[in-house]
């Protein structure tokens, strides 16, 4: 069976970074079977999907090759392991609303999602009672320097051996130097039809817009706000007598199953994003 890894190269831009790194892959037998690159304010990220034959994959010189360079560009290389027959790890993030994360460990209990939820990551400590009652690991990490908080969570997220993340109604914004550690592999929930009304007020927005058909949109996090590839939809008319309140608890309903089934979705391997679309595959 192929030995499966994705690797990640995050640093200051310069020349020369993707022949090195495909080069030593080739040189230890790798396959490259997919690579995205971007540079963002002179920033450098990239993330490959490569993959060895039983008899050609030696982890040690892979990783040692992988450190050496890293010290050589003067730039961050991870490697991570993809393990196509073992029940994927991920890590929730919230922040105080419930919703999202009892239907995420409901569908644990009743075996209706086939992951393990390994850890919940919150910046308060609203909802550490139901991550302990559901006997899953709570961290909190205070969010009042964004840099230290997110180095503190990518910790985190090492030392659990995360595969994906969920974001259940996490209410701060990850910087791109976050995000492309987990391309494509960070899940949103966001309560608006999007493209329409991003950002944290979209229920308001669309109730002070008059608009006759709310919902909720998950999406894949990428550098740009709520402009992520969409994997679901849902949706609710708006009755003539329904206030913002009404209009919240209507779509905090949806959110959590629109938010389930991207999550399904995602564990069933049958997405791919291209050119910033999901499909089905």
């Amino acid at each position: 069976m192929k030995q499966f890894v994705t690797i990640t190269v995050i640093g200051k831009d310069k020349t020369g970074v993707v022949a090195r790194v495909t080069g030593f892959l080739f040189e230890v037998g790798g396959n490259i079977e997919g690579l995205e690159e971007q540079v963002t304010r002179g920033q450098f990220s990239m993330t490959i999907q490569a993959s060895w034959k039983p008899n050609s994959w030696f982890p040690v010189q892979v990783h040692q090759g992988l450190k050496e360079l890293a010290t050589f560009l003067g730039m961050e290389i991870k490697i991570r392991y993809a393990e196509p027959h073992r029940r994927q790890r991920f890590a929730i993030m919230v922040t105080k609303e419930t919703h999202c994360l009892e239907a995420l460990l409901k569908a644990i209990r009743e075996a209706k999602l086939n992951a393990e939820p390994i850890v919940v990551i919150s910046n308060r400590r609203d909802l550490e009672p139901l991550a302990r009652k559901n006997k899953v690991p709570f961290e909190v990490v205070s969010w009042n320097d964004r840099n230290k908080a997110e180095e503190e969570t990518l910790r985190i997220l090492e030392k659990y051996e995360v595969d994906f993340v969920v974001l259940a109604r996490f209410m701060k914004i990850l910087s791109p130097n976050f995000v492309w550690r987990y391309k494509n592999k960070i899940i949103n929930i966001h309560p608006s039809l999007l493209p329409s009304f991003p950002g944290p007020q979209a229920y308001r927005q669309a109730y002070e817009r008059g608009v006759k058909i709310i919902g909720v949109t998950a999406h894949f996090v990428t550098m740009h706000l709520d402009e992520g590839p969409i994997i679901s939809q849902g949706c609710f008319n708006v009755r003539p007598n329904m206030n913002l309140k009404d209009i919240v608890a209507a779509g905090q309903k949806i959110e959590s199953q629109v938010l389930l089934k991207a999550v399904k979705l995602h564990l069933s391997k049958r997405l791919d994003v291209y050119w910033g679309i999901v499909k089905e595959v």
